[in-house]
């Protein structure tokens, strides 16, 4: 696909939610169940089951997938499908990328082994590997929009409203 292509495809999306931002605004949903035989949640990902389970840190077969290891995957899915589309918008020459996520755990936390260690990811690095022949100023720019309109990354980045609510019926 070129830029006007692009272009094309989402113009009337765009001028759509010019005119009404409200149908903008699209909830997303995620489903799993968990399952009543191991320490696992099964994701319904629209195209097949994931089964998540313990990592092996805490105590897990490293059987099932890891909800960190899926974190970090859906970062560089969007950021990857985001460097893709500025790319294409920007008529930027990618011959060709690669996008990895790392992200450091301290698994004390998880555990409640100490109250000082985070549960969660201390620190995540991104980084964009890319073979073109673009100027500094334009990678420089292709990079700094890859940020600005990646979902997860900006959802990571600035840490949205969280609510947990509980249904509860009878069990048997």
């Amino acid at each position: 696909m070129d830029s006007a292509a692009l272009k094309a495809m989402q113009a009337p999306l765009k001028d759509a939610y010019r005119g009404d931002a409200g149908s903008a605004l699209i909830t997303l949903r995620a489903k799993g169940s968990v399952d009543d035989q191991k320490i696992a949640c099964k994701v319904e990902t629209g195209r097949a089951i994931a089964e998540a389970g313990l990592h092996p840190a805490t105590g897990g077969s490293g059987m099932e997938l890891c909800s960190g290891d899926m974190l970090l995957e859906a970062l560089v899915a969007c950021a990857g499908v985001t460097l893709k589309a500025v790319a294409t918008a920007l008529d930027f020459k990618l011959a060709g990328a690669t996008v990895e996520a790392e992200g450091d755990l301290d698994f004390r936390g998880t555990l409640g082994v100490s109250k000082e260690a985070p549960v969660g990811f201390r620190a995540i690095r991104l980084r964009f590997d890319m073979q073109t022949d673009e100027p500094q100023d334009r990678i420089d720019s292709l990079i700094k929009l890859t940020e600005r309109y990646c979902v997860v990354f900006q959802t990571l980045n600035t840490k949205p409203e969280l609510s947990v609510a509980t249904k509860v019926a009878a069990a048997g």
